[in-house]
């Protein structure tokens, strides 16, 4: 099973520009059929398409809703992405399927307590696998928050797990390696900030796109590279 993972940065480029391509970043990360997508920083507006874009099921979680309709924030996030990016456009986690993979449960949680941005996990059960994504909170000189949520996402993940199910918990981290819980029997992290950490299955190594990979005529697609591995 290849899982992969992406924060999509709202579909902007890195340096940011004006347009969004989200569009674009969607069909690149699916565009070989991989098993598992977990997406990040998914605008509100483009929760609809993800499906039709990516050829998958796509299940969606909203972490920061907008008090108008998603279409019009796309609408005026037209004039300047970079600029409005999610303080009107809102923001979501997403898991794509293979069509082949039938999801038997899929649950939510938010991870924070008390911040102005919601975090959340969401969590689809998989015949023998709970697949996880996150996306954790980046607090520049307190790792201890980010790493407080990722340990009440992994208890959350547990209560869906079935027993004997391999759990993989995956998503933007904004945890360096060293910076991360101990999380006991899990594959190693990757080098950044996205990881994808798998349990009670084997696992490849982690693999992070390099820059050319997610080079277009648009430009380089998020500030984020994409993230991926093999389980099983």
């Amino acid at each position: 099973m290849l899982v992969r993972s992406w924060n999509v940065y709202h579909g902007m480029t890195s340096p940011r520009g004006r347009r969004s391509h989200l569009e674009e970043s969607v069909r690149l990360v699916s565009s070989d059929r991989p098993d598992v997508v977990c997406l990040q920083e998914v605008p509100l507006w483009g929760c609809p398409f993800l499906g039709y874009w990516s050829g998958m099921t796509a299940i969606c979680r909203s972490a920061r809703r907008v008090w108008f309709p998603p279409r019009l924030g796309s609408w005026i996030t037209r004039f300047n992405q970079g600029f409005f990016r999610s303080a009107v456009s809102g923001q979501a986690n997403a898991i794509l399927l293979h069509p082949r993979l039938v999801p038997l449960e899929e649950r939510w949680q938010t991870i924070n307590r008390g911040r102005r941005e919601r975090r959340i996990c969401q969590a689809v059960r998989l015949e023998g696998v709970v697949i996880a994504n996150l996306h954790a909170s980046s607090e520049p000189g307190h790792p201890e928050i980010g790493a407080a949520q990722i340990v009440r996402a992994l208890a959350f993940v547990e209560s869906v797990a079935a027993a004997g199910d391999a759990v993989v918990l995956a998503g933007d981290f904004n945890l360096r390696p060293n910076q991360l819980p101990d999380l006991p029997g899990f594959s190693p992290p990757g080098p950044r900030i996205d990881h994808i950490l798998v349990r009670g299955a084997a696992a490849s190594p982690l693999r992070v796109w390099p820059e050319e990979d997610r080079t277009t005529a648009s430009g380089v697609l998020s500030d984020h590279a994409p993230v991926e591995l093999r389980v099983g």
